[in-house]
């Protein structure tokens, strides 16, 4: 399945970010994502805040308010942490939860921009 790895890395990465000036906040950097991956019922309040289909947590609430702007300039906000971490949650969207990535992909990436972008690097990684 090809992905859209930008969307994902983004996800993460901005799960816990906040715009500013320079950069996006590492207040939430020390989120456990381990354990949000590991828990369907986490990981599902973080997708229906994005989709605004339930309520956000604070950090999910800072994810909703810089995601188009982290997709938008490739994350140069983002810290090195929320880079590696989104890359790590929208790879396991990818492959275990297609049917949630493809509604997140519906509402940010509407016309394939972030997709096309991206899926150079992601066939990359799959070998």
């Amino acid at each position: 399945m090809k992905a859209y790895l930008s969307f994902v890395a983004l996800l993460v990465a901005v799960a816990c970010a906040r715009a500013d000036d320079d950069k996006y906040t590492t207040k939430y950097d020390n989120v456990d994502l381990d354990e949000i991956v590991k828990s369907d019922r986490l990981l599902k309040n973080y997708v229906n805040c994005l989709l605004e289909k339930g309520n956000c947590t604070p950090d999910g609430t800072e994810l909703k308010k810089v995601l188009p702007d982290a997709l938008l300039t490739d994350c140069t906000k983002c810290s090195d942490t929320q880079k590696k971490g989104s890359k790590k949650i929208i790879r396991h969207l990818i492959d275990n939860k297609a049917d949630w990535y493809k509604e997140l992909e519906a509402k940010y990436d509407k016309d394939g921009v972030y997709k096309k972008k991206y899926e150079e690097e992601l066939e990359l990684k799959k070998e």
